[in-house]
């Protein structure tokens, strides 16, 4: 099978006709997509990469594989409060694995499908196995969450829970064991994150600012104060955790649930008079969320326990060039 052979079977698709998807006037098929915003929206854009052996195991159902593809990327969209319209794909295959491209494509498709966004370019080629995902979505014009909002007195929040990726990552490294049923909820944690999209939405206007949770809490959340020029303390025992995690000891749940990453949780501000809206929000997109801390005037990161007694601030999140 060719290239181009390659990217019709599994790639190409009926709903990629002009004006089937808002802002995409002309799909697949040509030297380049043809985008439009909507009147009075803006675009944003967004890229992330995953490479075998490093963002992913070679042992991941192809399914789940082109789920997580693109819903990290859907994550930062819904980070910065925008709606998906459309996304580019670069593979870099070995070889041509049919079996593995349709598990692929369903994956992708699916989760492309229920966000209502469309795929309208990309390349492929040989080479290691990497993915490579640019995102498009769009949100009216001054409305996006950026993190430099963030507000000396605003409430911090986090969606979800923290630390199931990271947990069933120890347990494929051999150094932690689960029963079945709790392995296969940190799995499917790690290997099928849930963009918080909707949520994003909804805080549209109640929110200060906002960053998806990949590399860690204390590390992406860190990017919002530097950007806010602000600091902030945090409750380490306020964290939201699933059961599996919680039944593991203190201080390995802690690590997990701060510095653990590849959660795709929204980590945000918003004033405290905002606590009722913000929880309607919520409420109304079927997404918890947890206060953990507050933003301060002091510049850096403080923890405390639940006791309110200070913590060690050690937590590492992830780096590319150092873990």
């Amino acid at each position: 099978m060719g290239e181009f052979d390659l990217i019709a079977r599994y790639f190409e698709r009926a709903q990629q006709a002009p004006g089937v998807t808002a802002g995409v006037e002309l799909g697949i098929g040509d030297d380049c997509a043809v985008l439009a915003p909507r009147p009075g929206m803006q675009w944003l854009v967004s890229s992330d990469m995953l490479v075998e052996g490093r963002h992913f195991l070679s042992t991941v159902d192809p399914v789940r594989l082109g789920h997580k593809a693109l819903a990290v990327n859907l994550s930062d969209l819904a980070a910065c409060a925008a709606a998906p319209r459309a996304f580019t794909l670069a593979l870099a295959l070995p070889r041509v694995d049919e079996a593995w491209l349709a598990g692929f494509a369903q994956g992708l498709f699916a989760l492309a499908d229920e966000h209502g966004i469309a795929l309208v370019g990309g390349d492929t080629t040989q080479g290691p196995l990497n993915l490579c995902i640019t995102v498009m979505g769009e949100a009216p014009a001054g409305a996006a969450l950026l993190r430099s909002g963030a507000r000396v007195g605003d409430d911090v929040y986090v969606s979800g829970t923290l630390g199931d990726a990271r947990l069933a990552l120890e347990v494929f490294r051999g150094k932690l064991r689960l029963s079945g049923d709790a392995f296969e909820q940190v799995r499917r944690a790690m290997e099928c994150p849930q963009p918080r999209v909707a949520l994003g939405q909804a805080l549209r206007g109640l929110a200060t600012s906002a960053i998806d949770v990949s590399d860690g809490l204390l590390g992406d959340f860190g990017h919002i104060l530097r950007r806010s020029r602000v600091g902030a303390t945090l409750d380490a025992d306020a964290l939201p955790r699933s059961a599996v995690l919680d039944a593991q000891p203190l201080a390995f749940r802690r690590e997990m649930g701060l510095a653990g990453g590849d959660d795709y949780e929204l980590v945000f501000t918003a004033p405290v008079a905002m606590r009722d809206a913000v929880a309607q929000a919520a409420r109304a997109v079927h997404t918890p969320v947890t206060r953990i801390g507050v933003i301060e005037a002091e510049p850096g990161l403080r923890l405390v326990d639940g006791a309110g007694a200070p913590m060690d601030t050690r937590y590492a999140s992830f780096d590319h060039f150092k873990s």
